[in-house]
């Protein structure tokens, strides 16, 4: 297989920017898509405002900046994004009938040598490319948030993923200086499975007034050393994500360890989602 040299990333949002920003820095040719001009360009934004902050901490140039912009276009089209590519990545919500959708859609436009790749971080590899008519070259590429500073990506391997699929992927994403690890299908791989427990019981000693979020979250810092505690991330990520993931891990895996805590999904319908609403387990 050729080296990676275009690259449609197909979603603008939280992943996708981050995905096309880390794939136009190392010198790919890169198309963002998303479903309106608000959205892509929102992406944009988002990415000249990472490589700003990249600029004013001395670790991006001038130059970079605007070598990586350039190499980026947007389009509203999912036809157009895909045309040519030699990898494309979708970053979509994590619905399995949004992505089957997506990927049928990819399927009739993308070059045959094209690598499919979704972003998921826990639905099933087989499902997803069971929408593609040659599932050998589809694999799973879980990036993480933000995808410009963390290093790790998950490539997941399905049933019927081919062995030059999954080392391509491999080699791709060590070219973007990340340190990929390779899982094969199952549901939450390796990330997402140990995160969710974590996160899950975390939750329930909020509700059980075991300990504050804040307590918790060091105990897990300073105790084991993690970087970020486990309440603080799931606000990062998004209350409703998590409740959706865990949703998923527990109808998928049969296990109580991913039974979504009652606080979790009351947050949710309060519309405390994190970040992202300015309200979860903090205020930001």
């Amino acid at each position: 297989m050729s080296k990676i040299g275009t690259v449609a990333v197909l979603g603008a949002g939280t992943m996708g920017h981050g995905i096309a920003q880390v794939s136009a820095a190392i010198g790919c040719t890169v198309r963002m898509y998303d479903v309106n001009d608000e959205a892509v360009s929102g992406g944009v934004d988002r990415i000249r405002g990472n490589l700003d902050k990249g600029i004013a901490r001395g670790k991006v140039t001038e130059e970079a900046r605007d070598a990586t912009l350039a190499n980026l276009t947007t389009t509203t089209t999912i036809a157009e994004a895909v045309a040519g590519a030699d990898l494309v990545v979708e970053a979509a919500p994590e619905s399995m009938e949004l992505k089957e959708s997506i990927f049928s859609e990819v399927d009739a436009a993308a070059p045959d040598h094209a690598i499919l790749a979704t972003n998921t971080s826990s639905l099933s590899i087989a499902q997803i490319a069971a929408s593609v008519q040659d599932p050998s070259r589809f694999v799973g590429m879980h990036f993480f948030n933000p995808v410009h500073i963390m290093a790790l990506v998950e490539v997941v391997w399905g049933a019927e993923t081919s062995t030059e699929t999954r080392d391509a992927a491999v080699d791709f994403a060590r070219r973007l200086g990340k340190e990929p690890i390779v899982v094969k299908d199952a549901p939450g791989f390796a990330s997402s499975r140990l995160g969710i427990v974590l996160g899950m019981e975390a939750i329930r000693m909020v509700e059980q007034g075991v300990a504050s979020p804040a307590d918790i979250d060091k105990a897990m810092e300073l105790g084991y050393r993690h970087p970020m505690g486990p309440l603080r991330l799931t606000d990062l990520v998004g209350l409703d994500v998590r409740l959706g993931i865990t949703e998923y891990l527990h109808e998928t895996l049969g296990s109580d360890a991913f039974a979504p805590p009652a606080l979790l999904r009351q947050m949710v319908e309060d519309g405390k989602l994190g970040k992202k609403s300015g309200q979860g387990f903090y205020t930001w």
